[in-house]
């Protein structure tokens, strides 16, 4: 059995202008500028008080809850106004039913949404039951801690070597790293290919056609 860990903010999906849209919005509500949209996209994948701590590293705790929860609500607002499209990037459903085609492989989710928003995600996208674990941050430590790897892990039977993250961010590929698992870059996303080097990526990949072919190869180097 093999297993395939996917980020979702930046990896599968293109949310970029709904998280500056609502960063800005959380800092107005505060009385602050919001910081530059390159600082704002350094952050994605971290869960939101540690997103706010990063953000505003001056503010007290209060603060960052309030920052938080202005997040959420202005969110949610875009959301249902249809604001700010959130869309698959280009080929990551072919990808993604390429793999479910597969007997040896099952799929899974590591993102610092929340549940509610994972939930959104599979109605719009009709995502339901393909993945056999979903680990958000509403149960798990912000990344780049690995719990939210080795959760998957325990749910599926997949040993570190079986198991694989794929994501955009230094964040996604350190705690792939910290729990002993495989780890693909993706550089589409919110963090440069530097930093996911550095990070520590075995991988990385700059077209989603590209997966299938560097997990497999990742995996047999792993197996060995």
């Amino acid at each position: 059995m093999k297993l395939a860990i996917f980020d979702v903010d930046g990896t599968l999906v293109d949310s970029r202008a709904m998280i500056t849209a609502s960063l800005s919005s959380a800092f107005a509500g505060e009385g602050l500028a919001a910081p530059p949209q390159e600082k704002m996209l350094s952050i994605v994948g971290l869960s939101l008080v540690h997103a706010m701590r990063a953000l505003a590293p001056d503010a007290d705790a209060a603060r960052h809850d309030r920052l938080a929860a202005g997040y959420k609500d202005a969110f949610w607002k875009y959301r249902a106004e249809n604001a700010h499209a959130e869309a698959l990037f280009a080929g990551a459903l072919e990808a993604l039913n390429r793999l479910r085609d597969r007997t040896d492989v099952v799929l899974g989710i590591a993102t610092g949404k929340s549940r509610k928003g994972v939930a959104h995600l599979f109605e719009r996208h009709g995502f339901e039951g393909w993945f056999a674990t979903i680990q958000t941050s509403d149960t798990n430590p912000s990344k780049p801690h690995p719990g939210m790897v080795t959760q998957a892990m325990a749910e599926t039977g997949a040993e570190p070597h079986q198991a694989i993250v794929i994501g955009d961010t230094s964040y996604d590929i350190e705690m792939a790293r910290s729990a002993g698992a495989g780890a693909i870059g993706v550089t589409w996303g919110n963090h440069p290919r530097a930093e996911l080097e550095r990070a520590g990526a075995h991988y990385i990949i700059s077209e989603f056609r590209e997966l299938e072919e560097q997990l497999l190869a990742l995996w047999e180097e792993r197996e060995k």
